[in-house]
């Protein structure tokens, strides 16, 4: 079903003159820690054309800009964003005699809540434990 999809996207690419680049293809095979040890190191495959692809486990996936492990958990995307915030931070206190308020928030706005708030839904379904890294301390208003 899957080679049915991907033939599909290649005539509606070849279609309106784009090209599906085959020898850029991966099959990533990610879920739970439980579900991947089922399949003892070895996922499935996919028949594309005259080629096979095998599947291959990585430790990290990009997608959009958010990082997933390979059991789908987010904690190495929230602790990249939440290094970033703070490096930001850091910086922006070198500065910070120099600005007004209102200067201030807008560049904590701009180096700091863009970064929360960019792809902000994948954290939704994430767990209050990870979440809890990108909040400010009790001591921060």
């Amino acid at each position: 079903m899957l080679e049915r999809c991907i033939k599909d996207v290649d005539d509606w690419m070849s279609a309106n003159r784009l090209k599906l680049n085959m020898d850029k293809r991966e099959l990533l095979w990610v879920g739970t820690k439980y579900n991947l040890s089922k399949l003892n190191g070895s996922g499935p495959s996919l028949q594309l054309k005259s080629s096979t692809v095998n599947s291959r486990q990585h430790d990290i996936v990009r997608v959009l800009g958010v990082q997933f492990s390979s059991d789908l958990s987010l904690d190495k995307h929230i602790s990249c964003v939440s290094s970033s915030c703070f490096h930001q931070l850091r910086q922006l206190q070198r500065i910070r005699r120099s600005l007004d308020k209102e200067s201030a928030a807008t560049l904590v706005h701009a180096f700091v809540t863009s970064r929360v708030d960019s792809c902000n839904s994948v954290f939704a379904a994430a767990p209050k434990t990870a979440t809890d890294k990108l909040q400010p301390g009790p001591d921060h208003p």
